[in-house]
């Protein structure tokens, strides 16, 4: 009798619940493509604000629910290209790198491209345990839901200003802004990893205040926070290459240490003696089982 095929087949029902947050960041991402082609910049960049927000929701309620999947992680990824690839680099595109005829586009395509490479490169090495950035507490390079708020800055600080400060949406300006953050993206810089920070106890409540006023802020004037933390964000980087290299010296230290200790030697066997009558003499034959 053929042995029976036990393995469950398909996604366990406790997977459907982050996978369904994770459409819903999809559907988030393709709506804000929708109102920049309508030209209603700021329900575009909103759309974008709320997919980061369910992009860090799904995860943790798979972790919760125990339905960590592989689909569910594809899934993530391809969510992530389309509402922090495709979606800011289109808006980008038609609030000023179209006035740029011949090459703007260009610029929109390689930072979509870029972000496409970063998730497939994350995929890639997804089951890879040897990660020194993640090792460590770094993420290698600037992750997706960060690299589309690095992009939409401009926009933010041209919203700030009530639309004042045309002078953002010069494509001279935009285009290589573009480039850095595309190279970002790709790049393999470590970054802070905020599930890593650690707080000392003695500023904790002091960090309860900052968020609740940030996110008061956020409330408040939404263009002015989100230019605050894209510049925060940015003034961190220098600190997490210099914490990281920090942490290269610290296991290279380590490391040379380690090689340079003398393992301890064995310790020195001594031969039992042998009796002087014992020499040049044949060992006695042994008879055999059963042998009579």
């Amino acid at each position: 009798m053929p042995p029976r095929d036990t393995e469950r087949r398909g996604i366990p029902l406790r997977a459907v619940a982050p996978n369904a947050v994770t459409a819903l960041a999809l559907c988030s991402g393709l709506t804000a493509i929708r109102y920049a082609i309508s030209a209603d910049w700021e329900r575009a960049i909103l759309f974008v604000v709320v997919a980061a927000v369910l992009d860090g929701m799904d995860g943790r309620i798979a972790r919760m629910l125990k339905g960590q999947s592989r689909f569910g992680a594809e899934l993530d990824s391809l969510s992530d290209v389309i509402a922090f690839g495709v979606s800011p680099a289109l808006i980008l595109h038609l609030w000023s790198l179209q006035h740029w005829p011949r090459f703007g586009w260009v610029f929109a395509l390689a930072y979509a491209v870029c972000m496409a490479l970063r998730l497939a490169r994350f995929n890639a090495r997804i089951d890879a345990e040897d990660q020194p950035h993640k090792s460590a507490g770094f993420l290698t390079g600037v992750p997706a839901p960060a690299g589309a708020g690095l992009l939409l800055l401009p926009v933010y600080l041209w919203l700030a200003s009530d639309r004042s400060w045309t002078w953002l949406q010069d494509y001279r300006l935009v285009a290589p802004w573009a480039a850095l953050v595309a190279f970002l993206v790709i790049s393999s810089v470590a970054t802070f990893s905020w599930t890593s920070l650690r707080l000392r106890r003695n500023v904790r409540l002091e960090a309860i205040v900052v968020i609740a006023l940030f996110g008061g802020l956020l409330f408040t004037a939404p263009w002015h926070a989100l230019s605050a933390a894209a510049f925060l964000y940015l003034a961190l980087i220098p600190f997490s290459l210099a914490s990281y290299a920090r942490v290269r010296r610290l296991r290279a230290a380590a490391a040379s240490s380690s090689a340079a200790s003398p393992s301890p030697a064995a310790p020195p066997v001594d031969a039992a003696p042998v009796a002087p009558d014992s020499v040049d003499k044949p060992a006695p034959r042994r008879s055999p089982p059963n042998a009579p």
